[in-house]
């Protein structure tokens, strides 16, 4: 019977949950971990809250990026000047990080706090914070979350989603795919497909259930406890099913412009932003991330060098000067982000009172390939902002990163007491 539950189940798996049995000694089979439970909601439209995180492959200049003055007097410096708008929507922090090393190979860690080498025996392996947050509300909205990115760069694309079994999440890699998704119907041909294969994984759904319930009368009590885990893990692939089945019978959002082209990351930046503002506006989901790559090429703001070259700069004045020129530019439109989310209307408060925004990089320095002194900013959220807060880099006051995206999830509504490497709640 076990073996033909393995079966199903691997057919289930396009529903982003795994069935596997739980450690029953009696019966000699594998473990499940249960989902964490969730707040209830206010439900879809106004009010509800959101979550998006945008991350920078090879960081910022630390000397034009944090102020010297704490406090809400900080002076902006040269990189937070772009910022100047949103100074009462957003805090700066500096001396948060994971902990880690790694140089570029540790970049992927930026959402976790969690290498993807070393997350194999750990319960929730190296789930980054958008898709911890995704598991437990995404199936509210159409899309549980939406990870925009490329797969051009260094080592391969970008890497900021991973989710709990430490697989990639692939990213959308440019404004017209992300239009596609967002506004695009699917032929009726393939919404007849998407039909049929809802219809195949019911019945699948419905014959694992069955025969757990068989099963349940055969084992003992304690065994019994842990099969009542792996019943809510069937309940949550139930809901995953619905409501997959109740989005394919509802129209998606009318466009509010033509379809985009794809230009290169530089240019299309604006328009991602754009893009991702739309689909928290329109409740298709509510988490999102951008990751700036590799392929974010200076030759596009007049320099002609490449981005990894400049990160190595060796303290030349005339390679810094560059990045600064282009992490400008990244900083530019990111504030155009806050400003445009502060410009929409969420019932009675703004979309960027709604939506918690992370922005900052897995990379310290990118000249000394360190990944601890993180540059991170939290803007919106219904957070009181307005300072630059400078936290202990080591000893027993070391406030890991972790501490605060467990914050944020807690507010989106997330009962849990830990995520990645946090110590305890943030304060």
């Amino acid at each position: 019977m076990t073996q033909r539950l393995d079966r199903r189940r691997f057919v289930l798996r396009s529903l982003y949950a795994s069935l596997a049995l739980p450690g029953l000694p009696s019966l000699m089979t594998g473990s499940l971990r249960a989902n964490g439970a969730v707040k209830a909601t206010k439900g879809a439209g106004a009010g509800a809250r959101r979550f998006v995180a945008v991350g920078n492959l090879l960081g910022f200049q630390q000397k034009s990026f944090f102020p010297e003055t704490t406090g809400k007097g900080y002076e902006l410096t040269t990189l937070l000047k772009p910022l100047a708008a949103n100074r009462e929507h957003m805090t700066v922090y500096r001396g948060l990080d994971h902990g880690i090393k790694g140089g570029h190979f540790a970049v992927h860690s930026f959402l976790s706090g969690v290498l993807n080498s070393e997350a194999q025996n750990r319960p929730d392996g190296n789930v980054t914070i958008d898709q911890f947050i995704a598991d437990e509300v995404g199936m509210q909205t159409r899309f549980p979350s939406l990870t925009v990115g490329s797969e051009d760069g260094i080592h391969g694309g970008c890497q900021i989603a991973w989710t709990r079994s430490g697989v990639r999440v692939p990213p959308v890699t440019g404004p017209a795919e992300l239009f596609e998704k967002l506004f695009v119907e699917e032929s009726p041909e393939r919404r007849a497909s998407r039909a049929g294969e809802n219809e195949l994984h019911g019945s699948i759904l419905d014959s694992v259930l069955e025969d757990a319930n068989d099963l349940s009368k055969r084992v003992n009590r304690e065994d019994k406890e842990k099969l009542d885990e792996y019943f809510t893990s069937i309940r949550d692939v139930e809901k995953r099913l619905q409501m997959r089945q109740r989005w394919e019978n509802e129209p998606k959002p009318k466009a509010p412009f033509e379809k985009p082209a794809n230009r290169n990351t530089v240019e299309d930046l604006p328009m991602l932003y754009e893009l991702i503002a739309l689909a928290l506006q329109t409740d298709s989901t509510r988490v999102a991330t951008l990751e700036i790559g590799g392929c974010y090429l200076p030759q596009h703001l007049g320099i002609d060098k490449s981005y990894h070259g400049l990160s190595h700069h060796g303290k030349d004045e005339a390679a810094i000067a560059d990045l600064i020129k282009l992490e400008t530019h990244q900083i530019e439109h990111f504030g155009k982000f806050l400003t445009r989310l502060a410009a929409i209307k969420d019932g009675e408060r703004t979309l960027l009172d709604s939506t918690s925004v992370i922005f900052g990089s897995g990379i310290g320095d990118g000249n000394s390939h360190t990944n601890s002194d993180l540059p991170i900013i939290l803007a919106g959220g219904g957070y009181r902002h307005g300072e630059f807060r400078k936290l202990e880099t080591s000893g027993s006051k070391k406030v890991p990163l972790c501490n605060l995206f467990l914050d944020i999830a807690q507010k989106m509504g997330i009962e849990s007491e830990s995520f990645g490497t946090s110590t305890s709640t943030f304060s």
